[in-house]
């Protein structure tokens, strides 16, 4: 492996009581709020009211929570409509004790899926220069954007994991470990400071599988019996509860603790981590490209773009992108295991192909100016 990066950020801002706020969830609504003010912008320069933009913001909000929810139950979690009926729409839980979770599964097919039909109602107002292909090639630019915003949370969270890579663009995630392990719900806890490096290993180790060295910083008055029955309750638990970043404790677990100064000791942790694709990042930083040439084709031609053509390029390039990007992806559930494909990839072909239908159909009508495309 030639370089690799050991994600510990922590997913949470802060926490005040019950309620926390989390990375993702900032970046879901920045998403929304800068495109809502590009929105405004792309109104003013093609000459339509920018009181419609509140309208479409409001209909692309609702429509991607709900759709991306239901989604997700749909395809991914159907048990949850009889096993937490509540669950599937209410953002927090009563047992064991109430708690805010927020929205926990958001599938994007999902929410594809219910911004086309809310985009179709909004239509259905038949205003200038706003019928349904006219509306969809511009919101579709700002839904790169968003979605660009939305994976990059992803990231932050650790979620939507690659497969195991030996590439020098592979990601260890730590951070949902070191957050059990500081995670003061759970238990008291003795631990200041936490720090994941890599480590060195006497043997070769698998593909995907690199040493790691989790350094703990004990709090001024922890004893050394104390710091080691903490190893053994709460960090070796929790590493073998994260078996999709670490090779299971019973493998490889050792440790030595050592004293730093009068009063204070450090725990050197010597685990084995799977370096996997930033499947996240890939997506991201795809969506980003996508948003910048979208754009672009729209800054050029703004009312003179055929209808269609901008939706139809998006539609192809980025569920072309997913479909290809699921292969580096673990599969979301255990269920698609059993599957061809991967849901996300069946999920994709029907857009995909829409796409194509749209952009084809987009090269026969005549622009009503010199195209620049």
């Amino acid at each position: 492996m030639i370089s690799f990066l050991i994600w510990n950020g922590d997913p949470e801002l802060f926490s005040i009581g019950s309620f926390s706020l989390r990375w993702y969830g900032l970046l879901f609504a920045l998403g929304f709020l800068v495109s809502q003010q590009l929105l405004y912008y792309m109104f003013r320069k093609e000459g339509k009211p920018e009181k419609d933009v509140d309208t479409l913001t409001l209909y692309m909000v609702i429509a991607t929570i709900l759709g991306a929810r239901l989604g997700h139950v749909i395809f991914y979690q159907p048990e949850l409509f009889t096993e937490n009926p509540l669950g599937v729409i209410l953002p927090f839980e009563f047992t064991p004790k109430f708690r805010f979770t927020g929205l926990q599964g958001l599938a994007s097919h999902g929410g594809a899926f219910a911004i086309l039909f809310a985009l179709w109602l909004y239509a259905r107002k038949r205003k200038p220069g706003q019928n349904y292909l006219q509306t969809l090639d511009r919101i579709v630019i700002l839904v790169a954007l968003t979605g660009c915003f939305i994976r990059l949370g992803n990231f932050f969270n650790s979620e939507i994991i690659g497969k195991k890579s030996d590439s020098g663009i592979s990601v260890i995630f730590s951070n949902g470990m070191s957050s059990e392990i500081m995670d003061e719900r759970i238990g008291r806890v003795l631990v200041k400071d936490i720090l994941v490096k890599k480590g060195e290993s006497p043997v070769v180790l698998p593909e995907g599988q690199v040493p790691i060295n989790l350094y703990l910083f004990f709090k001024t008055g922890v004893s050394r019996q104390e710091a080691n029955d903490y190893i053994w309750t709460r960090v070796e638990p929790a590493i073998r509860r994260q078996t999709e970043h670490f090779l299971s404790p019973s493998e490889v677990f050792k440790f030595d603790i050592y004293p730093d100064g009068a009063r204070d000791y450090i725990a050197k942790v010597s685990i084995v981590g799977f370096a996997r694709h930033p499947a996240q990042l890939y997506e991201s930083i795809s969506c980003l490209l996508l948003f910048l040439w979208l754009f672009w084709i729209w800054n050029r031609n703004k009312n003179n773009l055929p209808e269609g053509r901008i939706f139809g390029i998006f539609m192809i390039v980025l569920w072309g992108l997913r479909f290809a990007y699921e292969f580096l992806k673990e599969p979301q559930v255990d269920f698609e295991n059993t599957l061809p494909l991967y849901m996300g990839q069946i999920l994709s072909i029907p857009l995909f192909l829409a796409g194509v239908f749209i952009l084809v159909r987009s090269y026969r009508i005549k622009p009503r100016a010199e195209e620049k495309v």
